[in-house]
C-alpha cells in the first residue's frame, strides 16, 4: 500500500493553519461569505470535501459549520442532520439513563411516537423558501452543497417527497441513506420521480457472507453507492479500488477514513489520517488518473487528540489528501 510523504511545504503550511486555529476564540471567527480567498477543495481533478457528521461533537448550526469549512478550504460537502436540526425540527428527549421499569421503557415510545408525528407535520408545513436561503448562505461563503443526508427511506411518502424537493432547492444531486433492503428498495422510485438520485451508504456490509453491491442497483437506474471506503477496509481486508473500478459509472461519492484491517490488533479501528491501514493515497491517485466524477468525503470518526478538535481535525485531513494529490 502506498503512503504519502509529507513535504516540507505541506507540514509548514498545516503548521501555520494549527498554529492560526490555537489563536482562535472557542467559536471560530471567519466574515461569512467574504472569505479573503475562496475556498478550493478540489485537488488536480479530485474533488475533496467532508459530511457535516464530522462536525458532530461541536456546535454545528449553519452559521458554525460554514466556518469550520472555510478553516479546512472546503468547498463541497455531504449536508447531514445540521439542515433540519438549523431549521427547528422537533428533537426527542433524552432517554433516562441506567435501566428502564417497563412503565418508562412505554412512556418513552409513547414520546418517540408523538414527535414522530409532529416531525412529520413540521417537514410537511416548512416552506423551501427556508432551504432556498440556507443555498445561498453556503454558495455566498463559496461551498456547494454536492450530496443531502436525510436518511428517509422509514419517513412517510410525502416526507421523502419533501426530502427530495428539499435537496433539489439545496443544489444537491440526490439524497443519501444508510445501506438496507427498505432503503434500496423504496428510495429508487422516489429519484427518479424527482429526476435525482438515491445513494447509499455502507458499513461493514460487503464483509457479511453473499453480500453484492450488484443488489443496489437491480431496484432502480436511480440507486448509486456511496462507498465508505474506510469501513470496507476495515471489514474486508480488501483493496477499496477494485470496488470503484467496478461500480465507478455508479458511484457519485466516496466516504473516506484511516482504519485497521480485520487482521490488524486492535482490528476495523478508525485512526488519524496515515496512522491506518486504508490505502487512501492509491484510492486518491486512481481518481486523479481516471478523472471520474467522484467526489471524496471525509467522515471523521477517529477521537480526538486532547488539546485539538474535529474541525481542526478534518483541515488535517484535508491537507493529508492534498499532499498526495499535488
Amino acid at each position: 500500500m502506498k503512503k504519502s510523504k509529507i513535504t516540507r511545504r505541506t507540514f509548514l503550511t498545516s503548521a501555520a493553519a494549527i498554529t492560526g486555529m490555537a489563536v482562535l476564540p472557542a467559536k471560530y471567527s471567519f466574515s461569512i461569505g467574504t472569505p479573503a480567498k475562496r475556498p478550493n477543495s478540489k485537488v488536480n481533478g479530485v474533488q475533496l470535501g467532508c459530511t457535516t457528521y464530522s462536525y458532530r461533537n461541536m456546535p454545528h448550526k449553519v452559521d458554525e459549520v460554514i466556518q469550520y469549512l472555510l478553516m479546512a478550504g472546503i468547498n463541497s460537502i455531504e449536508l447531514r442532520s445540521v439542515a433540519e436540526e438549523d431549521l427547528g425540527l422537533p428533537q426527542m428527549p433524552q432517554r433516562p439513563r441506567g435501566q428502564l421499569t417497563d412503565e418508562q421503557k412505554a412512556e418513552f415510545a409513547r414520546a418517540a411516537e408523538e414527535l414522530r408525528d409532529k416531525q412529520r407535520q413540521w417537514r410537511l408545513s416548512l416552506p423551501m423558501s427556508r432551504y432556498e436561503d440556507m443555498r445561498k448562505k453556503f454558495n455566498k461563503a463559496g461551498i456547494k452543497v454536492h450530496i443531502a443526508k436525510f436518511a428517509p427511506s422509514s419517513w412517510s411518502d410525502e416526507e421523502i417527497d419533501y426530502a427530495y424537493t428539499a435537496a433539489k432547492v439545496l443544489g444537491s444531486i440526490g439524497i443519501t441513506d444508510e445501506y438496507s433492503e427498505t432503503a434500496i428498495q423504496r428510495l429508487g422510485k422516489f429519484a427518479e420521480k424527482h429526476k435525482s438520485l438515491a445513494m447509499y451508504h455502507t458499513h461493514q456490509q460487503p464483509a457479511e457472507p453473499g453480500f453484492s453491491f450488484d443488489t443496489i442497483f437491480k431496484y432502480s437506474p436511480a440507486n448509486m453507492l456511496n462507498l465508505d471506503a474506510g469501513h470496507y477496509y476495515g471489514a474486508t481486508g480488501l483493496h477499496p479500488n477494485d470496488v470503484i473500478i467496478k461500480y465507478h459509472n455508479k458511484m457519485r461519492s466516496i466516504h473516506i477514513k484511516d482504519k485497521t484491517g480485520p487482521k490488524s490488533t486492535p482490528a476495523g479501528a478508525n485512526m488519524p489520517f496515515g496512522k491506518g491501514e486504508t490505502p487512501i493515497a492509491d484510492i486518491l491517485l486512481l481518481l486523479k488518473k481516471e478523472k471520474w466524477p467522484i467526489h471524496v468525503d471525509i467522515e471523521l470518526e477517529y477521537n480526538i487528540p486532547e488539546g485539538s478538535d474535529p474541525a481542526k481535525e478534518v483541515t488535517k485531513c484535508i491537507e493529508y489528501m492534498r499532499n498526495i494529490l499535488e
